[in-house]
Formats: structure tokens, C-alpha cells, sequence
């Protein structure tokens, strides 16, 4: 190996081992990461703007603006309020609502988002049943992962996935939609079992939730309406963008411009709500990984992964979906699979078939998230604020939970790819 090979992996291993100790703040590390990538000419500034995926940066920030605006209607307060009271008060019917709830809309706004707006309606409605919220809160962050699989916008790895492979939503939909279904379906039965004891609330409890007024939570009924016509639209456009020729960047920033438009939203006070943190840990990521990309570290992998693998479809793509699962439950989905993507796309210069791969990755990588409380952005977010609640949740008390039902969704992945691309 070169000397430009070696320390393109000492200074991505260095980024990874300050996201995971958590002594910096990993946005941080991935920019000082990039910040030395160029400033040591391992990578030229010219050359690092190729390798940052300017579509997945544009969905994440449309997709942001769209959501601070929504939000402002009252709309997700009213969704969860709702739903309690359809479930007549029963802590288990409740589970289950806002699990499906959750689910739906990680795949059609992103998980990290859905559990900010979902999260605090947890632990109000916890307050009313006197119930502990911690259960919840796991149902959710499980939930939320496994809905965000389903859709090409519903997790940042399959944005980053389906901006580099060229899947549209609708693929997305037909592949990694069912078996989402499924897990999720399965997951829920699991929970039956798992927290049937502490789902038990008072009569007077249940009575309280029925109490709630969910037109309280509408903010304005104008921006209210506007949502929910809005967010049709764009799931509508989403589907249809690989028939538009549209990239699905244009879609959300689009989406988030006529949203702030026709929700008369003051646009400074709304691009404070996006989460630019998010955006410079992309941003640094891409050019610490693209410089793997750029001395050839990355092909090396993916010549090592084809001669493990002895070339077989089945087997590369049952070792890219386990490893995927574990890897991103250690460390975290986003740096993992912006490392396995030139991977992939130099397999596939070699000559290799590895749309099966796409989809391993993909389940792997938004399944696997959910083995720890690290796993994935939507855990920490949700964690962190059950603890500001008073509920900490311990990482080894998450993986008690986590880890089993990732196990669990995993080997049904595993089930769905080999009869879906191997028979």
C-alpha cells in the first residue's frame, strides 16, 4: 500500500473512533477529517466536491424546511391525540397506534424527524395513563427504524443508496416496502409479549385520555390543511420522480419552498430549524470517504470482498447484509454506508450484478440501527430526550430489547433477499 493509502484509512479510522467515544461531537470529527484530507493534499478541493452526494444533501434540508413548517400547524400533535383516543385509552392499543403511526411517517418524512414531533406526545400521554414511558420510547425508536426502511427518503442511508444506484421511490416501495410490513408486523407481536406487564392502566386513567380535545393541538387550521394536502403531494412526487426524470433533491427542496411560501413562514426563523449539524457530519463524511475512494483504498475492498465472497451473488450479499447490520449497530448507518457505497460501485465495475447487493445494504444498514442505542440518529434523538424527561434509558438496557429484535429482522431480511433475487 501507498503512503496516500495509508492515511486515507488512519484519518477515516481516527473519525471513527472519535464519533464512537463520543469526545468530540461527530460533525466535528467529520469535518476536522476533511479539513486534514484536503489541507494534506490527500484529496484536491476539486476533486472532494465529486465525492460529496449533493442529492442526499438537498432531500435531507428539503425535507427539514418541510417539516418545520408543517409542525407549526399542530398537525402531528393532533395525529398523536388522536389516535390515543381511537384506541379508547388501552395502553397496548396505544403501543401499537403509535408504533404504525411512527412507522408511516418515517418512511415518508425520515426518522429523525418523526420521533422529534412524536416524542414529546409519548410522554403526555404516559403522564395521563401513569404509565412509565420508557417502553414506549423503545417501541418508538424500533418502529421508527423500521419504517424509515421502506422508502427511499425514509432513513439517510437509503437516500445516500438511492441517489448513488439510481433507485427511484417506487423501487424502494416494491422491495424494501413488504418486507418492512413484515418485520414491522412481527416486531409488534414481539412487543405483545415483551411489555404485556407493564402495559396495564387504571379505568380513571384510560377515562382521562378520552378526555383530550385533539382540536387543542391545531395551531392554524389554514396551515393545518396545507399540510396534509402538501405532504400527499410530495409522497405522490416522490413515487413518480424516477418518471419525471426528476431528482428527488428537486422534489423535497420544491416541496419545502412552496410549503414556506404558502404557509407565510418567516425563512430565516424556518432555516434555523434544519439540523445543519446533520448537514456538515454529511458533508465532512463524504470527503473523508471519497478520499478512500480516490487512492484506490475503497477498490482493494471491493476486489477482497469479491474474492471472499468467490464471487457468488447469494453469499456477497448475505455477508453485506449481516455485516451491515452489525457494523452500523456499533457504530452508526450514515458513516458506514457512505463507506460501502464505492464499494458497491466498484464491484459493479468489475463486472458483477449487485442490485441484490443495493437491497442487502440497504435492509442491513436501516435494520441494523436498531441493534443499539447508537445505532442509528433517531435513537440518540429519542433517547436524549427521554432522559431531559427524566427517563434515561442505559445503552445496556436498550440492548436488551434492541439487539434480539434486530437479530429477528435480520434473519427475515436474510429469508426475503435469498428468495427474492436467489431462486
Amino acid at each position: 500500500m501507498s503512503v496516500v493509502q495509508v492515511a486515507s484509512i488512519v484519518i477515516f479510522a481516527g473519525v471513527m473512533v472519535l464519533i464512537v467515544s463520543e469526545v468530540v461531537h461527530r460533525t466535528l470529527a467529520a469535518l476536522f477529517g476533511a479539513v486534514i484530507v484536503l489541507a494534506s493534499g490527500i484529496l484536491p478541493f476539486e476533486a472532494s466536491l465529486h465525492h460529496i452526494d449533493f442529492n442526499t444533501i438537498g432531500v435531507l434540508v428539503g425535507m427539514m424546511l418541510f417539516v418545520a413548517v408543517a409542525k407549526r400547524s399542530g398537525l402531528f400533535e393532533y395525529i398523536a391525540i388522536k389516535a390515543a383516543k381511537l384506541a379508547k385509552g388501552d395502553p397496548w392499543r396505544i403501543m401499537v397506534s403509535l408504533s404504525i403511526i411512527t412507522a408511516v411517517l418515517s418512511a415518508f418524512l425520515d426518522n429523525v424527524t418523526t420521533v422529534l414531533l412524536i416524542g414529546p406526545m409519548i410522554f403526555m400521554i404516559c403522564r395521563e395513563l401513569h404509565l412509565n414511558p420508557v417502553p414506549f420510547i423503545i417501541t418508538q425508536i424500533i418502529a421508527s427504524n423500521i419504517g424509515g426502511t421502506a422508502t427511499l427518503i425514509g432513513d439517510p442511508p437509503n437516500i445516500m443508496i438511492g441517489s448513488q444506484a439510481g433507485l427511484s421511490f417506487l423501487d424502494f416501495i416494491l422491495v424494501d416496502g413488504p418486507i418492512a410490513v413484515a418485520i414491522l408486523l412481527v416486531t409488534l407481536v414481539c412487543f405483545r409479549f415483551i411489555f404485556k406487564k407493564t402495559l396495564v392502566a387504571s379505568p380513571e386513567n384510560m377515562a382521562a385520555i378520552m378526555e383530550l380535545d385533539e382540536s387543542e393541538a391545531i395551531i392554524s387550521k389554514s396551515l393545518f390543511i396545507k399540510s396534509i394536502v402538501m405532504i400527499v403531494l410530495v409522497a405522490v412526487a416522490f413515487m413518480l420522480h424516477g418518471f419525471l426524470h426528476l431528482e428527488s433533491a428537486v422534489i423535497a427542496l420544491a416541496a419545502a419552498t412552496v410549503m414556506i411560501f404558502i404557509g407565510r413562514q418567516d425563512i430565516e426563523e424556518t432555516l434555523l430549524d434544519v439540523e445543519w449539524t446533520t448537514i456538515g457530519f454529511f458533508v465532512g463524511l463524504f470527503v473523508v470517504v471519497g478520499a478512500m475512494a480516490e487512492t484506490g483504498v475503497i477498490m482493494m475492498l471491493a476486489n477482497f470482498l469479491v474474492e471472499a465472497t468467490a464471487g457468488k451473488l447469494i453469499v456477497a450479499m448475505l455477508v453485506i447484509l449481516v455485516a451491515s447490520a452489525v457494523i452500523s449497530a456499533i457504530l452508526d448507518n450514515i458513516p458506514f454506508t457512505a463507506t460501502m457505497i464505492p464499494v458497491l460501485i466498484a464491484m459493479q465495475g468489475s463486472g458483477m450484478d449487485v442490485t441484490p447487493l443495493w437491497w442487502a445494504l440497504s435492509l442491513g444498514a436501516c435494520l441494523g440501527g436498531n441493534g443499539t442505542l447508537i445505532g442509528a440518529s433517531a435513537n440518540v434523538v429519542l433517547s436524549g430526550i427521554a432522559g431531559r424527561e427524566g427517563y434515561p434509558i442505559t445503552f445496556i438496557n436498550y440492548l436488551k430489547y434492541g439487539a434480539p429484535l434486530m437479530a429477528l429482522s435480520i434473519v427475515i431480511a436474510g429469508i426475503y433477499l435469498v428468495f427474492r433475487f436467489g431462486m
